[in-house]
């Protein structure tokens, strides 16, 4: 029997959560169970598009929070950062005022994804707008935008532990090894 693959996203999941994982990535099959439960794609491709996703969720949900000044997708950022957004703070000098701005980057792989997944990201930098640490607060906030939070979470590690082992792209199936 193969030795079970390292599972980096999954740790701290109890081994009950992560023996089915294991049974799914050995026959090969998680991608494509997380391909069925979340079929759909979002329309938010372009930077323009999801600047304006974000904005309304921001209106929605932190009305009072500072404004995002920017928000785009950024390629790189799953390679450079080993992070899947990023939200930075800057101060900027605007003559004798100091003027902060946020701004808040998407990795790209999210421009092809299941909507669940991008509104669970997009969630999570928003809530570093009031919440900088990962705490009780943070994640109580990240779950009143998003109550099913904890779960999308989950279903996009195991999307990316399944692109990582089993070589899918996105929400799809496992790709064929090139001959």
């Amino acid at each position: 029997m193969p030795t079970p693959p390292n599972l980096p996203l999954l740790t701290g999941y109890p081994e009950t959560t992560l023996a089915p994982v294991r049974e799914l990535l050995a026959s090969g099959q998680l991608g494509a169970r997380i391909a069925a439960r979340y079929p759909d794609r979002h329309p938010y491709t372009t930077h323009k598009l999801l600047h304006g996703y974000v904005t309304e969720l921001k209106q929605r949900h932190m009305k009072t929070a500072k404004p995002v000044s920017k928000v785009l997708y950024d390629d790189r950022l799953l390679v450079v950062e080993h992070a899947l957004g990023l939200h930075t703070f800057r101060s900027r000098a605007h003559g004798a005022k100091l003027r902060a701005l946020s701004e808040i980057r998407v990795a790209g792989l999210f421009k092809d994804v299941a909507p669940e997944f991008l509104r669970m990201i997009v969630v999570h930098e928003l809530a570093h707008l009031r919440e900088r640490e990962h705490n009780k607060a943070f994640y109580r906030l990240c779950t009143s935008m998003e109550p099913e939070y904890h779960q999308f979470e989950f279903d996009l590690r195991l999307l990316l532990t399944a692109r990582e082992v089993e070589g899918t792209v996105g929400n799809e199936a496992p790709r064929a090894e090139p001959r």
